[in-house]
């Protein structure tokens, strides 16, 4: 056996990081497999490779029995204690069985072996290396495309960005570099396989752990996240300590944190809203930058009205209903706007009704184009 075959062993545990003892017992298994097959042998064989002399020896495994029914399997008892006078009965031996010829065979038929099994622990390495990046953000730079996926490289291996994970306002154009969600990894019989996103919420979410020193280290905590990628996008966050202004930590001085993340989503529009466990507060910051004059809720339906000024309600509403769709997402309530003048005339609202400004809840939110909102 080549002293070659060894260095490359070392090789690849070096510089593919794969254990040597699954790559020599890949070469086992080769070796014994060659000399089954070249040798027409059925019976139960052992291979001992000495990696110091580079050699190795072939050994039949067999049975002591006192009358022997198969050669290949079975040794006589006289037999074997010719060879150790201490065998008995049922005991197991080892006859050295080694070709002349072997080490030229079974480096041959060894090689496509491992082979194999060298590209299966590769795969392995990969899959233990990304499983643990699952629902992170990753670093990639477009190598190609097809009608299905945008492939991204991530270092080691491709990941598929989907028609569906796409954002719609965006073009990708190969060697771009961009940031991408991680879905999904498993490891198929086609060997690992990412799955990652560019409209996932997550997305979102990770963008600002990232810029945010407060989210990273759970100062501030966002509660949720409703994203239609490529257009707008609201998220509401909350911190514990009073002292601490959420909003204005994820906007950053001047927006320049918010803006980070803008720039990265190609210049999605972003709210973010002060989160509250009240949902009169927290349906009307979700409306932000509308001004709610009152929310009745339904507890059972999970249900709100809420009324708005006149002069207000397209804004409450938004381009196509995005700005309350996004809303409802967001606190998961039902959300049915009024304005004012129709809320009157509904009864809903009465001069001696009990209302709230909303101006009050002015500074726990943020928009960064509140123009775009208007029908």
């Amino acid at each position: 056996m080549s002293s070659q075959l060894f260095d490359a062993i070392d090789y690849l545990e070096k510089e593919k990081g794969i254990d040597k003892d699954i790559l020599m017992e890949a070469l086992e298994a080769a070796l014994i497999s060659a000399y089954k097959k070249n040798f027409k042998s059925a019976s139960n064989v052992r291979v001992d490779i000495d990696e110091e002399s580079a050699s190795l020896k072939v050994f039949s495994r067999k049975t002591v029995v006192e009358e022997v029914e198969n050669n290949l399997e079975e040794i006589s008892l006289e037999e074997a204690r010719e060879i150790d006078p201490n065998y008995e009965a049922d005991d197991i031996i080892e006859v050295e069985v080694t070709p002349k010829d072997f080490g030229r065979i079974a480096a041959q038929a060894a090689k496509q072996v491992v082979t194999q099994r060298v590209r299966e622990a590769e795969r392995g390495v990969i899959f233990s290396e990304y499983a643990d990046r699952e629902e992170d953000v990753m670093t990639g730079i477009i190598s190609r495309k097809d009608t299905r996926f945008v492939y991204v490289n991530l270092g080691k291996i491709e990941a598929k960005l989907a028609e569906s994970e796409q954002m719609p306002t965006e073009e990708y154009y190969v060697h771009d570099r961009l940031k991408v969600f991680v879905t999904k990894v498993e490891n198929s019989s086609k060997g690992p396989q990412i799955y990652i996103s560019r409209s996932h919420p997550g997305l979102l979410k990770r963008l600002f752990e990232m810029e945010v020193p407060e989210i990273y280290d759970g100062t501030v905590e966002i509660k949720s996240v409703a994203r239609e990628a490529g257009d707008r996008s609201k998220m509401s966050v909350h911190a514990e300590d009073p002292e601490i202004d959420a909003v204005g930590s994820c906007v950053g001085q001047r927006g320049q944190r918010i803006q980070v993340v803008v720039d990265e989503l190609k210049g999605e529009k972003i709210d973010v809203v002060e989160w509250s466990d009240d949902p009169v507060v927290y349906v009307s910051n979700a409306l932000s930058p509308s001004k709610v004059i009152d929310v009745l809720v339904d507890e059972e339906d999970k249900a709100t009205t809420v009324i708005v000024p006149d002069y207000q309600l397209s804004l409450a509403i938004g381009k196509r209903g995005q700005n309350a769709r996004l809303a409802a997402k967001l606190t998961g309530w039902k959300i049915d706007i009024k304005s004012e003048s129709e809320a009157r005339e509904e009864g809903l609202l009465t001069d001696d009704s009990d209302t709230f400004d909303s101006d009050t809840f002015d500074d726990d939110a943020y928009s960064d184009n509140e123009e775009d909102l208007f029908e």
